[in-house]
């Protein structure tokens, strides 16, 4: 007879096929490597590195591997240069969210910065209508190819610049029309959440959502501000809670302040493995803070950050954990409940999704074993 642990153990195509929730993942960050060879020769931009759709992938993804958040930063000097015109947005967007539910994504939180797209003319609610025409249309494309995939936009505002308020009013506006929160992004050193508080207190005062990158090059200090001062409903990485979590030689577990108050107040950390390992967050899968923080119960999320950089998805993702830590349906399941917990969109709706969506996908994962491994 086949245990139960054995028999949620995943197949790489059982996770291929498994329902997914992604909350932190960025829109310059994934555009398929042709489009952007392609974009590059429709606008006329002249800086790409390589021209081939296969070596550029590879320069993306090498030039990454650096080891600095900086570093990994400066790719997206080439998606954002062909991410300038209207068609341009509407394209990428639409075959995000058609990448997205081929992978099994059955809901996303896909994020941009708006300000950074202006230099072809468009003002910033032209950004923000094209990406959600883009987000629409893929997921019609989805529709049609048989799969069911839900994008929200979150708007970022980027730290070391200071149309962080404009930015935020920008989300509130359009907070009906396929937007569900705001976030600020970019190098963390030097550039404190803080210096945004108008554009936090703004959105306190509209009762809107919002994220804040903090705790992926910067430690404790970053999680700390973007939580007390600022108000974050989720931590964008927050991996480097784990400076303030001692583990003893004998496996015991003591949990300073500040972790202790992210678990018990159940604050999501949108973790993205393969990012962090890039920017030298962490050493290795098996090193990665999320072993722990799954054991000790904190609100865990599994993300991809940019899915091109990292030449990565949410099931190569969910690969690497089920091969590191011996993952099963059921803490992939825990994760992904996780997230819809934590998504931007109404109670009522995220409660729909995880019972009439999630939990049935995986419930169904989980009884594949009966069938082939019965003896008859």
């Amino acid at each position: 007879m086949v245990s139960d642990s054995l028999s949620t153990v995943p197949s790489q195509e059982q996770i291929s096929r498994s329902p997914k929730v992604l909350l932190h993942d960025h829109l310059d960050g994934g555009l398929r490597p042709a489009t952007i060879v392609e974009l590059a020769r429709e606008t006329g931009y002249e800086g790409l590195p390589e021209t081939g759709a296969g070596r550029l992938e590879t320069w993306f993804r090498e030039s990454a591997d650096s080891g600095s958040l900086e570093r990994y930063l400066e790719t997206f000097t080439h998606t954002v240069g062909v991410m300038q015109t209207r068609e341009a947005l509407v394209r990428v967007a639409a075959e995000c969210a058609e990448d997205l539910a081929a992978d099994g994504v059955v809901y996303a939180e896909v994020r941009y910065a708006p300000e950074q797209h202006l230099r072809g003319g468009l003002s910033l609610e032209e950004v923000v209508e094209a990406v959600d025409e883009g987000f629409r249309e893929g997921e019609r494309r989805a529709r049609a190819a048989g799969r069911r995939i839900r994008v929200g936009a979150l708007l970022t505002a980027m730290r070391h610049a200071a149309r962080a308020l404009e930015i935020a009013e920008l989300a509130n506006r359009y907070r009906d029309l396929g937007v569900v929160g705001f976030d600020i992004a970019g190098a963390e050193a030097g550039h404190p959440p803080t210096r945004h508080l108008d554009a936090f207190e703004y959105l306190k005062r509209e009762n809107n959502h919002f994220t804040i990158h903090a705790g992926e090059a910067f430690g404790l200090p970053s999680i700390w501000q973007a939580l007390q001062w600022c108000g974050a409903d989720r931590l964008g990485h927050g991996v480097r809670i784990i400076d303030d979590i001692q583990v003893a030689d004998d496996g015991s577990v003591k949990l300073g302040r500040l972790a202790a108050y992210v678990r018990d107040k159940r604050i999501p950390l949108e973790l993205c493995p393969s990012s962090n390992l890039q920017t030298g967050a962490a050493p290795s899968y098996a090193e990665h803070p999320i072993g722990l923080l799954r054991r000790l119960h904190f609100r865990a999320t599994v993300n991809t950050d940019n899915r091109l950089m990292s030449g990565t998805s949410m099931s190569y993702e969910f690969e690497q954990l089920v091969r590191t830590f011996h993952y099963t349906l059921d803490d992939m399941q825990w994760f992904t409940v996780n997230a819809m917990k934590s998504a931007f969109i109404p109670f009522d709706e995220r409660l729909a999704m995880i019972n009439e969506v999630i939990k049935p996908g995986y419930a169904a994962l989980k009884s594949e074993w009966l069938f082939g491994n019965s003896a008859l």
